[in-house]
């Protein structure tokens, strides 16, 4: 990347269709394979029950850290783009998927349109994304919530993570991401 305007992102991976670590995986390589993000650090995956829609298959989730030259909204595309090359087929809201990538914080950013939320609204409901989130970034501060995340983790919320499944090492090997 060169001296362009660069944002952290956090970025929530999630499936629960076939090879879910594979899926996760190739994800982690496409993100990686662009030349407009860097992974600054990846969570272990966590197996985890399915939130919305109750009588599916458990999730692997995770967490990365990325920093990017992509504003907001090109990043959105090019992570449904992602989505789009490893299949990922339109079903119900909270059904089954085989890929799930969402951007759960954007620098600092309090944004809202028809197309992209941020912060992600349903994170301090989501251990399944607090859990890893607070592996990789303890000191990181909600902005809108204005505590940190490994706080939120703390409160009384239904618990979805039921183990960790997977090392980071297991994808920084795969694909010689940082950290």
């Amino acid at each position: 990347m060169d001296e362009k305007k660069k944002h952290i992102s956090y970025i929530g991976l999630g499936s629960n269709l076939d090879d879910r670590f594979s899926y996760l995986q190739k994800a982690v390589e496409f993100i990686e394979q662009s030349s407009l993000c860097r992974i600054v650090k990846i969570s272990s995956v966590y197996e985890t029950k399915p939130y919305g829609i109750k009588d599916q298959g458990n999730f692997l989730n995770g967490v990365l850290a990325i920093e990017t030259e992509f504003e907001l909204h090109p990043l959105l595309d090019f992570l449904k783009g992602i989505e789009q090359q490893l299949g990922r087929r339109k079903r119900e809201k909270w059904d089954c998927r085989e890929i799930d990538l969402d951007i759960l914080f954007y620098d600092n950013l309090v944004f809202s349109d028809e197309r992209v939320t941020v912060p992600h609204p349903y994170i301090a409901e989501r251990d399944f994304v607090l859990v890893p989130l607070c592996e990789i970034a303890p000191g990181f501060f909600h902005p809108k919530l204005q505590k940190s995340i490994c706080d939120i983790v703390l409160q009384e919320n239904e618990q979805y993570v039921i183990n960790i499944f997977s090392s980071p090492n297991s994808l920084k090997e795969t694909y010689g991401v940082a950290k």
